[in-house]
């Protein structure tokens, strides 16, 4: 084990909060030339969370990467969260993780190397729960240190789950509590409690596993994960990609333990407004709407849950389920047709 050390000291922001502006980076993205290929089944046309590239009739591979500076204190935990993180992709497309690549960036001459040797060990042995062979990867010398993988899955070609199919009549289910960002700013300014710190870290470790097996069981076509954009962010991207409205009751969205109490103390992390700036063309908000809640929805969350369109008669039983491994999975709002364009309703 390494010495005692604080990795959240390393930075300003971490986790999936670290991630360039959306709006900025889909204006960069224009016009790159991309190689058009048949069997590239899912691109970047609609952001979805991974590519997908047919290799077979019946064999399609998932390949997604994803990296960022400390979330957290402890180094064998940001391990296990970068990596819970970084496979979440590939469940939220319906896939089954194979194999993953260390993404690593350390600062050999600043910090122990005992620290990287944690939090490689901490993403390796979540790679072993999620039945991923870790087999290598890539390291340079970098401040503040990052970690994270490059994950390549499978999935068959007519079961890819995509941000793009929601339908009018499918209800919305997320399996994990919003907040990770607003706890992490509260753990940084000492407002937090050590229960509610460990509550959001439990559930950033929690890989999205499970949901991936329910949503195949089921049939669900549509689906996202929440990181680094919001709730608000992610659904207005599916929203947009599937031509529909997402209509969410606020007082149904579950959130971790002492987050609402952080916002009302005004502990809302930048990312947030940069959040609530991207989705404001295409987002209504009630009049009546909390507005912590509204913040809440705004937060940059890091290896959260997953949002899924599911047929409105199987949802009951699919909590059911979801619940024996995601205790906070609720159904938190339904598919509608789109009213001029907008993607998401809130109230």
């Amino acid at each position: 084990m390494s010495e005692k050390f604080d990795l959240l000291t390393t930075v300003e922001y971490g986790g999936c909060s670290a991630k360039l502006p959306p709006g900025d980076l889909e204006e960069l993205l224009k016009n790159i030339p991309i190689l058009e290929d048949k069997n590239l089944l899912v691109g970047n046309d609609t952001h979805d969370d991974g590519s997908v590239y047919k290799i077979s009739e019946d064999t399609a591979i998932i390949t997604t990467t994803d990296f960022f500076p400390p979330i957290c204190s402890d180094p064998y935990d940001f391990g296990q969260v970068a990596a819970a993180n970084s496979l979440s992709d590939i469940y939220a497309m319906g896939g089954k993780a194979v194999t993953a690549l260390n993404l690593v960036m350390f600062p050999s001459t600043k910090l122990d190397l005992g620290i990287l040797k944690d939090i490689i060990r901490g993403g390796a042995d979540k790679c072993i729960e999620a039945d991923t062979v870790l087999a290598g990867g890539h390291t340079i010398d970098d401040y503040p240190p990052k970690y994270g993988l490059a994950v390549t899955g499978t999935v068959h070609p007519q079961k890819i789950i995509t941000n793009d199919a929601a339908r009018p009549g499918e209800v919305l289910i997320l399996t994990k509590p919003l907040g990770t960002g607003v706890i992490i700013a509260g753990q940084r300014m000492n407002e937090t409690t050590p229960e509610d710190y460990q509550g959001a870290i439990d559930s950033m470790k929690c890989l999205n596993k499970q949901a991936a097996v329910v949503m195949q069981k089921y049939g669900v076509r549509c689906a996202t994960d929440i990181t680094g954009f919001s709730l608000l962010g992610h659904g207005m991207k599916l929203g947009r990609a599937s031509g529909v409205q997402l209509n969410i009751d606020s007082t149904k969205i579950p959130a971790l333990s002492g987050a609402l109490d952080l916002l009302e103390l005004g502990c809302i992390p930048g990312a947030s407004f940069r959040n609530l700036k991207y989705t404001e063309s295409s987002v209504y908000f009630g009049d009546s709407l909390d507005y912590n809640l509204k913040m809440l929805c705004a937060d940059a969350q890091t290896s959260g849950g997953i949002l899924m369109c599911a047929p409105a008669d199987k949802a009951d039983e699919m909590v059911k389920e979801l619940k024996e491994f995601y205790p906070w999975a609720e159904v938190i709002g339904e598919i509608v047709e789109t009213d001029d364009g907008v993607a998401v309703e809130m109230r």
